[in-house]
């Protein structure tokens, strides 16, 4: 059998994928390289603007609130929390991805105070709610509903908001004659 001549392997040269060579002195330009942004690293993260402790929380738990004109309190939305400001506590009744609903009861006056992750939620249940008429207490992200419209206005004073009034399908009732 012949055998063929082995050709001497050059030690500054290997092969890399696609029949490309990288020289040794291409292996170390690329050393130093790395060698040199890694040194600078520290630098540039040293002298970057860095955020405080403080707007790093402030950035991580975003709040969305409404603030209520006389109580000087906010009613975030949050069944619960709403349901605190008006001295109740809920009956939770809807746990839903688009929204929760909870039940009051008081001496008073019996109301549902609804909720919403997000604002386009809120005002698909006010467009559904439009069919039926009414007055509603609507705040950012929540809605409060009673049988008596005049306790809403107790309750603007408390959460904010404003009152809404829905008109409802069918003919408007006449004007009584006095």
């Amino acid at each position: 059998m012949l055998q063929q001549p082995q050709q001497p392997q050059q030690p500054q040269e290997r092969w890399r994928g696609r029949g490309r060579r990288v020289t040794r002195t291409a292996r170390l330009a690329r050393g130093a390289v790395l060698a040199g942004s890694l040194a600078l690293l520290p630098l540039g993260t040293a002298c970057s603007g860095g955020e405080d402790d403080a707007a790093k929380k402030s950035k991580a738990m975003p709040t969305t609130v409404t603030a209520a004109p006389a109580a000087g309190a906010v009613a975030p939305a949050k069944v619960e929390v709403i349901a605190n400001l008006t001295g109740c506590k809920p009956k939770i009744r809807i746990d839903a991805d688009e929204l929760r609903q909870g039940l009051c009861h008081t001496k008073e006056i019996d109301y549902l105070i609804t909720t919403f992750p997000e604002e386009k939620y809120k005002r698909a249940w006010l467009d559904s709610a439009a069919v039926y008429g009414g007055k509603y207490l609507v705040g950012l992200r929540w809605i409060v509903s009673a049988k008596e419209p005049e306790m809403l206005e107790q309750f603007l004073t408390k959460l904010g908001g404003t009152i809404q009034q829905l008109r409802g399908i069918g003919p408007t009732p006449a004007p009584s004659a006095s």
